[in-house]
């Protein structure tokens, strides 16, 4: 059995949907049982979004995910009727009628289980079953969508649930790169990538998976590939994988991601002896709201501050909400949105002191400055103005020598250190 994803800019066009369509038909007629998940096709999610703004400010989560659900059921709809045309028998289905259940609130629900008996009884009568992705439904009965990547999360949690070997995520890009090539082009493809590492890669900026969907994979144990439904390329395998390279000369960085959907958040307050944190770590759950790159002031200074990274997107929704416990202990809430945030990603970054020194003299050598560090074992991200996020993003991969294939050992240029990159 065989998971198959299809995104949105896989099926923008009616051609496209004839063209998924034939790739489906081809596995399917290998031996092999397929389930397709489907986005909506192009934009529409975001045209279903500017719709209901245009009706006026969304008070009901429900109704706006209602509005949202139907992007995917037009999509698994006009893929069942191209794989009939083509001679392959195929049913459309809902998340309801696949028997996905989730919960949580609208428009951020998570996949509580699913039940799949109508999925496998497609596939035990010979037909694809076309699942709509990014909704399940709550105990209620209501349509609830699974928020950014839901499809992907769709796609693995099916995979897993019905034991498939693989689940294929067709995209518009050849796989998972060293770097963004619509912004580098001497990005090399990855032909496989850790699950840890990968994860890693999608929270700090990498748009090819959510880190929901990655995270699931590795708990489940499914094998995930990326592939460009437009062409044959081999894609990028993201799976456990015993490399037969010696274990202290392996390349410890991977890849070099860049995210400027970023906002730098400071809270700050002049009685020290208050501590915030907690306040501010509630308003922000409340919402929803993911944060980064956290550093905060100690018990015994003076004037109690905060700092964080979050998505720019969500900084509106946010500010009033901390605002409001700042300015009860008469502090107050600065956001910078002009900021970006550049990460390295491997393994062992933390064990290599070197490459943080690396990091931070190549991007000052290219005069771009920088503001906040963060470092972990797989990622080390750093702060830097807006505008000079994709010079850093270069800077970087030319200088930990990402754009060539990996020797069998290296030395990051500047680090004044043997160590392998």
């Amino acid at each position: 059995m065989l998971v198959q994803k299809y995104g949105g800019s896989s099926l923008r066009t009616l051609d496209r949907v004839r063209h998924a369509a034939r790739r489906v038909a081809e596995t399917q007629r290998t031996g092999r049982s397929v389930v397709v998940v489907v986005s909506a096709r192009g934009t529409g999610t975001d045209d279903l979004l500017r719709l209901a703004a245009d009706i006026g400010p969304a008070r009901s989560g429900r109704e706006l995910d209602q509005l949202l659900a139907t992007g995917e059921c037009e999509s698994a709809a006009l893929m069942a009727l191209a794989l009939d045309a083509r001679g392959t028998p195929a049913i459309s289905l809902t998340g309801h009628q696949a028997g996905i259940r989730a919960t949580g609130r609208h428009g951020d629900a998570l996949i509580s289980e699913i039940g799949a008996a109508r999925v496998r009884a497609a596939l035990d009568g010979g037909e694809v079953a076309v699942v709509t992705g990014f909704q399940g439904v709550d105990r209620a009965g209501d349509v609830v969508t699974l928020g950014r990547g839901g499809s992907d999360t769709t796609a693995v949690a099916l995979a897993a649930r019905l034991r498939a070997s693989a689940c294929e995520i067709h995209t518009d890009v050849d796989g998972v790169f060293t770097a963004d090539p619509r912004v580098l082009p001497a990005a090399r493809r990855l032909p496989w990538v850790r699950p840890d590492v990968m994860a890693e890669m999608a929270f700090a900026g990498a748009r090819i998976l959510h880190t929901r969907c990655v995270e699931l994979a590795a708990m489940e144990g499914v094998e995930v590939r990326v592939r460009n439904a437009s062409s044959r390329a081999p894609g990028t395998t993201i799976a456990e994988r015993w490399d037969e390279r010696p274990l202290e000369t392996r390349r410890a960085v991977t890849a070099v991601t860049h995210d400027t959907d970023v906002a730098r958040v400071l809270v700050h307050c002049r009685d020290g002896r208050r501590d915030l944190a907690p306040e501010v770590f509630e308003a922000l759950a409340a919402h929803g709201t993911v944060v980064d790159l956290v550093a905060r002031s100690g018990p015994y200074e003076h004037e109690f501050r905060m700092g964080f990274t979050i998505r720019r997107g969500e900084a509106d929704t946010v500010r009033a909400a901390l605002h409001e416990v700042a300015t009860a202990f008469g502090g107050g809430v600065h956001v910078d949105e002009d900021v970006g945030k550049v990460s390295v990603v491997g393994m062992g970054l933390l064990s290599r002191p070197e490459y943080t020194a690396t990091l931070m003299s190549a991007l000052a050598a290219a005069g771009i400055p920088t503001s906040w560090i963060s470092t972990s074992q797989l990622r080390l991200s750093v702060i830097v103005p807006r505008e000079r996020t994709v010079d850093a993003v270069a800077t970087l991969h030319r200088e930990f020598r990402l754009d060539r294939h990996e020797p069998p050992d290296a030395t990051p240029a500047g680090s004044g250190r043997s160590a392998t990159v």
